[in-house]
């Protein structure tokens, strides 16, 4: 586990619904990310997915994922809690319904058309709010690095599938599922 040597200053509801929580959120992923001490964490796979739990600045939940190319998480949400991610190598594809759901839902809309797709760089990230939806994928020619940022602290993780135009629900996980 690590602990940030340069931690935030205090955010009183990290998870709240403004966007300013989410700016947030995302500005601590990032410095996160900054630490060198962080990285050297996570260990890469050749053909699969990993992920490391790290000590996250205030309170929040922070896991580091690696991703070979090809690989993917499948539709899901975060149980509730909001969060950001940034990526610190490769390239990662996010895919989202059009709007984020304006609560917890068993089904999304997906746009006529398709997802829309948001594609993240090295240096690139994303911040979401407590009902987002989407599947992010390694869509590059090398190993993509991300760090993930929760608050609170993932109470699940919602799977779904997707059916015609709708993502439906299919599996809720909880902690210990993905640990």
């Amino acid at each position: 586990m690590l602990t940030s040597p340069t931690q935030s200053r205090p955010h009183p509801d990290p998870a709240g619904p403004g966007a300013s929580s989410r700016r947030g959120l995302l500005a601590r992923a990032e410095e996160l990310a900054r630490d060198p001490a962080v990285r050297p964490l996570l260990h890469l796979e050749a053909d699969a997915r990993t992920w490391a739990r790290i000590d996250g600045p205030d309170g929040c939940e922070a896991w580091l994922v690696g991703w070979p190319p090809g690989t993917g998480t499948g539709w899901h949400d975060h149980g509730g809690a909001s969060g950001a991610f940034t990526v610190l190598e490769g390239l990662l594809e996010e895919h989202t319904p059009a709007a984020e759901p304006s609560g917890e839902t068993d089904a999304v809309r997906l746009p006529p058309g398709g997802p829309h797709r948001r594609v993240l760089t090295a240096g690139a990230g994303r911040a979401f709010g407590r009902h987002h939806v989407h599947d992010v994928l390694s869509t590059g020619t090398v190993h993509a690095v991300s760090l993930h940022l929760y608050a609170p602290a993932l109470p699940s993780m919602r799977r779904f599938a997707a059916h015609g135009g709708l993502l439906r629900l299919v599996d809720v996980e909880h902690p210990g599922a993905w640990t």
